[in-house]
């Protein structure tokens, strides 16, 4: 399985701007700018993007992990900070904290906690930073 999202950015750094577009869809020419990213801006960012991808997965990834336990959810709320930091030079993202708040009937805090600390171990996306990274690059 596969997935992409495109991106496509015109001008200078702090005075040109971009659209991001997912192959669903549901992004389709959505701006981002440096304004977007460093300051308050319209529109979004890769920060945003990701924190968004990181709850979604971690999210479903616990759904799994309690329902392979016999709990069903009734529901899990997951928020990833993104954490974008100067680093030398440049900018890394230094962590993502994950804020989790989910009603489960008949869950221990023990068993939550152990299932909770399983899903964030094994969400993809937890996983993307020891991913290997290829790329195909050319001049149009």
């Amino acid at each position: 399985m596969k997935r992409s999202a495109n991106a496509q950015w015109k001008g200078s750094i702090k005075e040109g701007s971009g659209v991001v577009s997912t192959q669903s869809g549901v992004l389709d020419s959505t701006q981002y700018s440096f304004k977007s990213r460093f300051e308050e801006g319209k529109g979004t960012n890769p920060e945003e993007l990701l924190g968004a991808a990181h709850a979604g997965c971690y999210a479903m990834a616990f759904s799994l992990m309690l329902g392979e336990s016999g709990y069903e959810p009734d529901s899990i709320d997951a928020k990833a900070e993104v954490s974008l930091e100067e680093d030398g030079d440049g900018f890394s993202i230094a962590k993502i904290h994950l804020k989790v708040k989910a009603s489960i009937p008949d869950i221990d805090e023990d068993k939550f906690q152990k299932l909770a600390e399983k899903a964030k171990e094994g969400c993809p996306v937890s996983k993307v930073l020891k991913a290997e990274i290829s790329m195909d690059a050319s001049l149009s």
